[in-house]
């Protein structure tokens, strides 16, 4: 069973992450089918494309689009699978859906993909949270190497990037080597913002 063009994928685990265990007590943290932020990201790939040859293969671990195992609601109102929904729990998925793969025990980002980590902005005049378009650099590619951007540097990037995934217990945003504007060399005393409810499981 293989698809011509896309990836076939499954979720690890269900299609929603809509629960975090604090101590000994379990939180529901949505009941909504259409908030985007607590689906699923980590998939198992069950089959490769036959259109074309490349490094990922049955049974690899990979972070994926948000959308992908998400339902939604019709005009009808009722509950509908995404567009991407092939049978069971599984669902297509083109290249460019697949952001990063397990290689032994550390991700590795696929072609321009990075993972960079929001900053607590320090700033008591500023009312934000967090630095605005300022982060660690988490993982990055061989683009950003190139440039010699490394991860754990601190860099500046475009408007509107903020897309996050929560990995291995982190908030993280997931861009493109292209969104990265500047390398700042002087890193200062800077926080990674990280809330308590992540690195719960």
């Amino acid at each position: 069973m293989n698809s011509i063009h896309q990836f076939i994928v499954k979720p690890i685990g269900e299609r929603y992450n809509n629960e975090i265990t604090i101590g000994d007590k379990k939180l529901i943290v949505n009941s909504s089918i259409s908030d985007h932020k607590f689906v699923n990201r980590e998939a198992e790939i069950i089959a490769t494309p036959l259109a074309y040859k490349t490094k990922l293969k049955k049974g690899d671990r990979v972070i994926v689009h948000h959308n992908l195992f998400r339902r939604y609601y019709d005009l009808k109102g009722k509950s509908v699978n995404s567009t991407k929904f092939f049978k069971d729990d599984m669902c297509f998925a083109s290249i460019d859906q697949v952001y990063m793969k397990k290689s032994e025990n550390s991700w590795e980002t696929l072609d321009n993909y990075c993972f960079v980590k929001p900053v607590v902005n320090k700033d008591d005049s500023n009312l934000s949270k967090l630095k605005k378009c300022v982060g660690i650099v988490k993982y990055n590619n061989s683009a950003l190497e190139a440039l010699k951007i490394s991860n754990g540097d601190l860099v500046g990037f475009k408007k509107n990037r903020e897309f996050e995934f929560l990995i291995d217990g982190e908030v993280l945003y997931c861009m493109q080597s292209n969104d990265i504007l500047i390398k700042y060399e002087n890193k200062g005393n800077e926080t990674e913002y990280n809330p308590s409810w992540a690195n719960s499981s």
